[in-house]
């Protein structure tokens, strides 16, 4: 049964003078939008608008197909800004990648207005949220979101109610840098002083921080990644951001392996990765995200302070915490990583120990070779085992030749050996012997040793009996 979250903080509330409702799901639409209005007003800036952007990162947005979509809201009647992520990169000088609209109309408007002016729709997914997906002149997609409440949460997702007010829609948002608001004629406005908090470095949920988490408990790692992205100092939280993201920890539990994933990743990629990872852990949530009890963090410590400039692949990091290949299969059940994304982390674990050798190449050099996996995959896991333990000679590796073993399954039955897994055995005690000898062997001499192998495998045959 889905539980009231956003609504039920009664000592919040009478703060306010407002009386509590546990479900405003009994209330009509009118009564909810002047609920919301009143919890968000008094964090609220009087005049939103701050400023008129002119840069050119904004102007290069405005491709023939934008101008058409602009032109079409208008002769509508329908306003239509820019939101949340696409306006604070803006606002710190780059250019965003994706930019998402937001808009008074409903989806149904839309999509008459659409239909109606003969302009294809795509990914209709989103509609139940609010967002329509128009292609415009074939060629340039644009996500569309109507101004929402919210309604119902479970901590995963939403009931919604569309609106017209902009603050409401800027108040459901997670952070105060992401609940910002650019208009086409390059007005911002900024309802929860993200503004200010962009400049400052600083990373605030809009309003209260525990009602917003509830919403959504992946808020907490969000919160994190954009830590990593704007603050300026790895340690600098707020003590109450931090209370409240320890009191829901066990939220993260309910959330999909996935989109935690995704999150993590990028927490683990970016700036203070490893302080970030740390403080994480120190906040009680990594059993929640697939983590031990117990994460190693003496070894993550220790991989920061010594590689956390070689941009390590986020499973190289993270597997610091892992003491036992078991830790890495849980891992991976929790998060569904990828297939490489799970190997590499049990090729880290079975093989970050000391490799002692005269010449310091040849032990990575033989697991290569030696590796049944495909060579392109271990090569790259190689390069992260040399970032973990920083070492020297990664460039020399990475430049390496390759030898190509010079045995073929030709050659094999030439010489007496079937097609089929005997075969493969054989090819694979051949190569041990190349490597063995440094790569350094004719292909005689291999064939020579075909004799010496056959009598080997008759006898662990003969003893395995």
């Amino acid at each position: 049964m889905k539980r009231m979250l956003i609504f039920r903080f009664s000592n919040h509330l009478s703060r306010l003078g407002i009386k509590t409702f546990s479900n405003i799901t009994h209330m009509n639409k009118s009564d909810r939008i002047n609920f919301v209005r009143k919890m968000a007003l008094p964090k609220s800036r009087e005049n939103p608008v701050i400023m008129k952007l002119d840069s050119p990162e904004f102007n290069s947005l405005f491709t023939e197909e934008l101008k058409s979509l602009i032109s079409l809201f208008k002769e509508y009647g329908y306003e239509i800004r820019m939101a949340g992520g696409a306006v604070r990169d803006l606002l710190t000088g780059k250019k965003p990648k994706d930019v998402d609209f937001a808009t008074v109309a409903t989806p149904e408007q839309m999509k008459d207005m659409f239909t109606t002016e003969n302009i294809r729709m795509i990914n209709m997914k989103g509609e139940k949220h609010g967002t329509i997906t128009p292609r415009i002149n074939d060629k340039e997609n644009f996500e569309i979101t109507t101004l929402r409440i919210d309604v119902v949460t479970d901590g995963r997702h939403a009931e919604v109610q569309f609106t017209t007010d902009w603050l409401l829609d800027s108040f459901r948002r997670d952070l105060t840098i992401n609940s910002m608001f650019l208009g086409v004629d390059g007005t911002v406005f900024d309802y929860f002083f993200g503004y200010e908090d962009l400049k400052n470095h600083r990373v605030a949920f809009v309003g209260d921080a525990t009602l917003r988490i509830r919403e959504d408990y992946l808020r907490i790692l969000r919160y994190f990644r954009f830590y990593g992205r704007i603050a300026k100092e790895p340690n600098a939280h707020e003590e109450l951001t931090l209370k409240s993201i320890k009191e829901n920890a066990k939220g993260l539990g309910n959330i999909s392996g996935e989109r935690i994933w995704t999150e993590l990743k990028k927490i683990l990629e970016g700036n203070f990765a490893g302080e970030l990872i740390i403080t994480i852990i120190d906040c009680g949530l990594a059993p929640y995200i697939g983590l031990p009890e117990e994460p190693n963090v003496d070894e993550l410590k220790a991989i920061w302070k010594r590689s956390g400039h070689l941009k390590l692949n986020a499973i190289t990091l993270l597997s610091s915490l892992l003491s036992t290949v078991d830790d890495v299969a849980k891992l991976h059940t929790r998060l569904k990583l990828s297939a490489f994304e799970r190997d590499l982390a049990f090729f880290i674990v079975d093989n970050r120990g000391p490799k002692i050798h005269p010449d310091p190449l040849t032990p990575y050099k033989h697991l290569l070779l030696r590796s049944k996996t495909k060579q392109s995959d271990m090569k790259e896991w190689i390069i992260e085992l040399m970032k973990y333990s920083n070492f020297p000679h990664i460039q020399e590796f990475k430049s390496w030749e390759v030898p190509k073993f010079p045995i073929s399954g030709n050659m094999l039955k030439e010489n007496g050996i079937e097609s089929g897994r005997f075969m493969g055995i054989v090819m694979n005690e051949l190569k041990d012997y190349w490597v063995d000898r440094n790569f350094d062997v004719s292909v005689q001499e291999l064939l020579g040793q075909i004799p010496k192998i056959l009598e080997l495998l008759a006898e662990k045959k003969k003893k395995n009996k």
